[in-house]
């Protein structure tokens, strides 16, 4: 065996033998698994991988692949945070610390206390894409590192200087312009804090990666293979995914201020209800200069933040009835109620990837309790006065001497129990059974084992 060209050396032990490639190893490891089988990628669990292949391809009906799609694509989302949510759980609760310490302890935002505690606190959302970039890479098999490369890049300060300093010399498909390359119009978005990008990229690189290898010679690949692949897939999502996620933040801007025209009860519980669903794509940035206008304005007031602040109770409500009636998955448990956590204090992330989305049902229920809520928080002419939200951000409901409105208070406080009622039940009877534990959603995920072999 070792006079095969591309063997360096064969050891044995214990009867079985040890084959040293190099820097090749990779495309063997690829080339054998393909012979073999997908099923084979995952030592630990191929009898489960074959068993779920073989049940994919049973149903090759039109909805059963949008189903199989989009199963895989929550597997993929999921799969990629959860190796975080922890962290955002954790951040979360800080940045609610933080929020009671400036309410109650009159604590400066430009206090240096304040600034080093709320560094702490948003440090893994600023630098998300990279984190992402580096978890979705080992989900879907690409290589970590390149793509939590992609994702710094992608956050760099210079390039997120052009997205928010809002030099615009035109217009391109609705997008401002505010860059060139190589002489043509761009549009740079703000990539800070997203998640969807990301999983493009780790997706792309994956199958660039094999395609770079069929043409770059051996002796280059460790240098030129990155090269390649950070700037191709890094301008992909630059010139392409990044203003594609524009325009439909553009729509979806347009499509909130028209719901906001329409009876309070019924943009309430439309936009409360589907509010979450913009989260998990990167989508609900789109909502924040509406809110930002809202409490712009010499009377700051906003209907809008009231309506998000339903929809990250319900999330949390979800989670809450998740711990609740799990009894045999510690694990499980310890997590629904840090996200719950978590989301009173305003960050839904942990709750969302790490328990809702992962059992479907869930999602669904919290975001239909998040509806109910919207019809009372619409019914009463719940207004916010503030950008915090959820329970942590009750003081913002308070409303100040000019707006002549005593009972908003209050109104927050019902729409907000009702909320959680609604959400905690719907997904106590129908939405979650403690046997479900067993039976997440997940995309089968990539082992790079060659990798580990020298």
């Amino acid at each position: 065996m070792r006079n095969i060209p591309g063997v360096i050396d064969v050891a044995r032990a214990n009867g079985q033998y040890q084959v040293v490639i190099g820097q090749a190893v990779t495309d063997v490891y690829d080339e054998v698994i393909k012979q073999l089988g997908p099923g084979y990628s995952n030592a630990e669990g191929t009898a489960e991988a074959i068993k779920e292949t073989q049940a994919e391809a049973k149903d090759t009906s039109f909805w059963g692949t949008i189903k199989r799609w989009t199963q895989a694509l929550i597997g993929t989302i999921t799969g990629s945070m959860i190796p975080v949510i922890g962290l955002l759980a954790a951040s979360g609760m800080l940045k609610g610390v933080l929020n009671i310490m400036t309410t109650w302890f009159h604590l400066s935002t430009t206090d240096p206390t304040y600034v080093i505690i709320n560094a702490m606190g948003d440090a893994a959302f600023y630098f998300l894409p990279v984190i992402v970039g580096f978890t979705a890479a080992q989900k879907l098999g690409s290589d970590p590192v390149i793509v939590g490369i992609i994702g710094a890049f992608l956050i760099y300060p210079s390039i997120a200087k052009i997205a928010t300093a809002g030099k615009v010399s035109g217009t391109l498909l609705g997008m401002g312009v505010n860059a060139s390359f190589f002489g043509l119009p761009v549009h740079i978005a703000n990539y800070t804090y997203s998640i969807f990008p990301m999983i493009f990229a780790a997706w792309m690189a994956a199958k660039l990666e094999p395609w770079i290898k069929s043409w770059m010679p051996l002796v280059l690949r460790m240098i030129f293979t990155p090269l390649v692949e950070i700037f191709l897939v890094g301008m992909t999502v630059v010139l392409v995914v990044g203003p594609l996620i524009t325009v439909l933040s553009g729509a979806i801007t347009s499509g909130i201020q028209t719901l906001l025209s329409l009876t309070p009860m019924i943009s309430d519980a439309i936009i409360a209800g589907l509010y979450q669903v913009l989260v998990i794509f990167g989508l609900h940035w789109a909502v924040i200069p509406v809110i930002t206008a809202q409490l712009s304005s010499a009377h700051p007031e906003s209907v809008l933040n009231g309506i998000v602040s339903i929809s990250m109770i319900a999330q949390g409500a979800g989670a809450l009835a998740v711990w609740v009636k799990t009894k045999h998955n510690p694990a499980l448990k310890g997590l629904s109620i840090s996200a719950f956590i978590s989301a009173c204090c305003g960050i839904t992330e942990p709750a969302m990837y790490g328990v809702n989305l992962k059992y479907g049902r869930v999602f669904v229920f919290a975001s239909i309790g998040a509806a109910i809520g919207g019809v009372v928080n619409g019914l009463l002419g719940v207004s916010m006065y503030g950008f915090t939200g959820s329970f942590i951000g009750f003081p913002s409901f308070a409303a100040p001497g000019w707006a002549h409105n005593p009972g908003n208070f209050a109104g927050f406080w019902i729409a907000s129990a009702v909320t959680l009622v609604a959400a905690f039940l719907l997904v106590y009877f129908f939405g979650y059974k403690d046997a479900d534990a067993n039976a997440a959603k997940a995309a089968p995920k990539k082992k790079r084992l060659g990798k580990t072999v020298e």
